[in-house]
């Protein structure tokens, strides 16, 4: 696969993963069982079930194993034909995902705030 290639299958197939992540993370479709998670991460007595309830309520561990899937299923390898496109691959794509769901994040936030100022100013307006 030449780079160009290479490139636009990174910065597209960060996408899914991001929106994977982040959906199943911060939506309220998934409210419940991650509330659940939080709740096993927290209080569960083995390190290792803490820390499995864990990934599923943090977007960043969460995107390495989509990730995961996400070559599985693709085959995609970054620059060198082996393993070590791989490992490539696998952080590059966690990186580019990581990067949209913090613009996401900021851009959520900005909406929200403006929601907030203009109800707060529709409330400072008399009516007639």
């Amino acid at each position: 696969m030449d780079p160009t290639t290479q490139l636009f299958w990174l910065f597209t197939g960060a996408i899914p993963i991001s929106c994977i992540a982040w959906t199943v993370t911060n939506e309220e479709i998934f409210r419940e069982p991650r509330e659940y998670c939080i709740k096993r991460s927290i209080l569960s007595k083995k390190l290792l079930s803490r820390k499995f309830f864990y990934l599923f309520t943090c977007e960043y561990c969460f995107s390495h194993y989509i990730t995961i899937l996400f070559i599985c299923f693709t085959n995609y390898k970054l620059l060198l034909p082996d393993w070590r496109g791989y490992l490539l691959a696998g952080f590059a794509l966690v990186w580019i995902a990581n990067i949209y769901m913090s613009l996401f994040a900021f851009l959520r936030q900005g909406i929200k705030k403006e929601r907030i100022e203009i109800k707060d100013i529709e409330q400072h307006i008399p009516k007639k």
